[in-house]
Formats: structure tokens, C-alpha cells, sequence
């Protein structure tokens, strides 16, 4: 059997971890990228070599789409020194941060931060990334609940979110004739330390439990099985689609 492997950005912590680590559970192997802290990604790096998968992980830095695009080589060279062949089998584009401003005080360089990190560090990885996934691969991009309702303050990063959901029908649509499939998956409100972990305070899990039919903020075991359905067999004919995980919030 052909083990598959999957390259995550941002796979150290929070969102990204759990979904290596979901993945792992299914037999995948895994690359990921961190971005400063080498001890948490030992640490994941160690959780899924127990699962018995092989691991590797590379910095990258979201706020340069030059270093998305050395990451992305840096990954093919291990794999191609590793087993002949530099190819891999799902892209999970998931590495991100969040910046907090209303629309009248949003800055320039925190706009600019947004994009950088959350849409053209997205796009130009991916493009170099292109040349290596394997025909009938999968592309996951992460997306936000923000990008279909809004919550003040927010705008600079749901702009973004809300350009890589038109990006991926885009990888859906061009990239059909190799029978790659391209989805969003949107979470809603997580309890981790995205953007200094306001989700986990007392008062606004609350809020968030107020407006989510299942009653309670997201946590990050929510979202790596999503992610792992949509790079099995059985998600082989969801293509172009936006997935929320967000236990209904506002709906």
C-alpha cells in the first residue's frame, strides 16, 4: 500500500496540530510548517511518529510568500530524498494570525498583514506547491465563519477569508482535469490561541455558546476530522465547496 502524504501550514498548534494528528490516525504522513517555536513542533512531530506515521517539519513565515514557496521546497526535497520521489498527495493551507480593528481605524500595515498572510502567502504556496501534488490530490484551504456573517472589528481578516473561498473554487475549476479536488473549510468560533486566545476567556465563550445551536465554543478536535474526511475515498466527489464547522453559529 502507498502511504499518502499530506503538507500542512501551520501544524505545531491549535487547528493545524489536531488536524495532523487526524490525519496520522488515518495513516497519512506528514509535513508541517511552524513558525518560530522548534520545542512544539517536536512536540507534534513525536504525537504522530507514535501514531506510526513519519514526520517533518519546516518554518515558514505567512507574512513572506517567498518563504511559503522555500517551504514548499524545502518539503519536496525531503521527500524526494526520502523516497525518490518529491510528490505528495493534500495541501492544507492553515496557517494563520488575526488583527482586531474597526474599519474607520484599520491600519495599513495590519491590512497589509491580512493579506499577506492570509491570501497571497495562500496563493503563491499553492502555486509552487502545484508542480507535486499528485493527480487526484486534495487541496483544503481554511476559511472562517467571518466570511458569511460579521462581527465588528473583524474585517481586515474576513476580507481575506472571504477572497481564498473564491480562490478555491478557482483550484476546483482549473484543476478538475487532474481530478484534484479544492475545498473550504470554514470553522466557526475555536477555542484556542488564535489571536491571543479571547475564545477561551469565560465572557465570550459564553457569547459564542449564546449564538451556536449546539450550545458551546468550537474546540480544536472540531475541525481535524473534517479535514481528514475530505482527503478520504469517500470525499472524493466534494469539489469547490465551502464546508462551515461552526456547530451553527448565527445560523
Amino acid at each position: 500500500m502507498n502511504t499518502k502524504t499530506a503538507i500542512i501550514t501551520g501544524g505545531s498548534r491549535g487547528l493545524g496540530r489536531d488536524m495532523a494528528l487526524s490525519l496520522a490516525k488515518k495513516g497519512v504522513d506528514i509535513i508541517f510548517s511552524y513558525h518560530s517555536n522548534t520545542a512544539k513542533a517536536e512536540d507534534v512531530i513525536n504525537e504522530i511518529k507514535d501514531l506510526g506515521q513519519d514526520a517533518k517539519a519546516f518554518p515558514f513565515d505567512a507574512n513572506d510568500h517567498t518563504s511559503g514557496q522555500a517551504f514548499i521546497e524545502s518539503a519536496t526535497t525531503y521527500l524526494k530524498d526520502r523516497h525518490g520521489n518529491p510528490n505528495f498527495d493534500f495541501l492544507i493551507n492553515n496557517a494563520g494570525t488575526g488583527t482586531f480593528n474597526m474599519v474607520a481605524h484599520t491600519t495599513e500595515t495590519q491590512f497589509n498583514e491580512m493579506m499577506n498572510v492570509h491570501l497571497k502567502s495562500v496563493y503563491f504556496m499553492t502555486q509552487a506547491a502545484l508542480p507535486y501534488l499528485n493527480d487526484h490530490g486534495r487541496i483544503i484551504n481554511i476559511s472562517s465563519g467571518l466570511a458569511r456573517f460579521s462581527l465588528p472589528g473583524m474585517s481586515a481578516y474576513a476580507v481575506m477569508k472571504g477572497a481564498i473561498e473564491v480562490f478555491t473554487r478557482y483550484l476546483a475549476k482549473e484543476l478538475g482535469e487532474r481530478k484534484i479536488t479544492a475545498n473550504t473549510v470554514a470553522p466557526g468560533a475555536i477555542a484556542t490561541d488564535f489571536a491571543g486566545g479571547s475564545n477561551k476567556e469565560e465572557d465570550k465563550a459564553k457569547m459564542i455558546a449564546s449564538i451556536t445551536a449546539l450550545g458551546r465554543v468550537g474546540e480544536a478536535e472540531d475541525i481535524g476530522g473534517v479535514v481528514a474526511f475530505l482527503c478520504s475515498v469517500d470525499a472524493g466527489w466534494v469539489n469547490g465547496q465551502r464546508i462551515e464547522v461552526s456547530g451553527g453559529m448565527l445560523v
